[in-house]
């Protein structure tokens, strides 16, 4: 497939921001495959960060890292969704630091059934279903009281701050692509 010329795009970037296991990644890597934008997973920044220095992101959260570190990654997310185009930035965080740049199209992916998401993540980790729901617990919940010391006490999935809010456990995979393509402004051409 042959991407639009950019002239037809209704925003210059795209973030993609959602919980563990709700289908993120998978977006995201679509949406490369389709528009040839460079992509930026800002979770394989963080695991590569935690590898050289020991820390198991699986069994902690972003507690093990230290404020400055993480304040860091989203002044980079916010410098590239501002001063780049043709971006795919995924990051938990992404929709939230990019909530005042009206060109960034900003996705929200959730997963309304709790059961699916540990599933996902017990597959993808080829761990059980008991580590699984016992790493999204402590990870989201020890991430999201980091966050708020940091950022200040937000609610940072609120689909206020999003353009585009979809539920992957109703809508597939090709699906919830079109949909992002649909409000971006996509159109194929051969």
């Amino acid at each position: 497939m042959v991407p639009n010329p950019p002239k037809s795009y209704k925003y210059r970037n795209i973030t993609v921001s959602g919980k563990i296991a709700t289908g993120t990644t998978t977006l995201a890597k679509n949406l490369q495959q389709i528009l040839g934008w460079e992509y930026i997973n800002a979770g394989a920044i963080q695991r590569a960060w935690d590898r050289e220095h020991g820390v198991d992101e699986n069994a902690r959260g972003a507690m093990l890292r230290p404020d400055d570190h993480e304040r860091k990654m989203e002044a980079m997310a916010k410098k590239i969704l501002v001063e780049k185009e043709h971006m795919i930035y995924e990051a938990w965080l992404s929709g939230f630091v990019a909530r005042d740049i009206s060109s960034v199209l900003r996705v929200l992916l959730v997963c309304s059934d709790a059961a699916v998401r540990i599933d996902r993540s017990a597959n993808r980790d080829n761990v059980t279903i008991e580590e699984a729901k016992e790493f999204i617990r402590i990870r989201e919940e020890e991430n999201i009281r980091k966050w708020k010391k940091i950022y200040g006490n937000h609610d940072f999935w609120n689909p206020k701050y999003f353009n585009l809010v979809i539920d992957t456990y109703s809508s597939g995979q090709m699906e919830t692509l079109g949909k992002v393509l649909d409000k971006l402004g996509y159109r194929n051409h051969s």
